[in-house]
């Protein structure tokens, strides 16, 4: 029987990681999936809305897109991604409201 520390759990996971990507492909995360991942951002607190969303956005990589589930239109958001990040993404309204708005958001490659 082997024991596992804290200090030594994670053991060569980077290594795994690199070679796999995401996270090593051991897991049921989808991170090795061509599927856009979904992010619903409907029970977020709009106080931190924005920022939760840019997090996610930061992983993202080029040539990649995730589907953004919100409560209303997002112009703000998407007016403030284009100022933060000009050129990089492109978006496809998927659903129009009126309480659930989906857009499929692009990362250029």
């Amino acid at each position: 029987m082997s024991s596992s520390t804290p200090e030594n759990l994670l053991d060569g996971a980077a290594a795994n990681t690199a070679e796999q990507g995401g996270c090593g492909g051991h897991c049921t995360c989808g991170a090795d999936t061509e599927a856009a991942p979904e992010l619903d951002v409907r029970m977020i607190p709009p106080a931190v809305r924005h920022a939760a969303i840019f997090g996610a956005l930061g992983a993202i990589a080029p040539g990649k897109s995730i589907i953004l589930i919100a409560p209303h239109a997002p112009v703000p958001l998407l007016n403030q991604l284009e100022a933060a990040e000009p050129g990089v993404w492109t978006y496809t309204i998927t659903e129009a409201g009126p309480e659930e708005f989906r857009v499929l958001l692009n990362r250029a490659a």
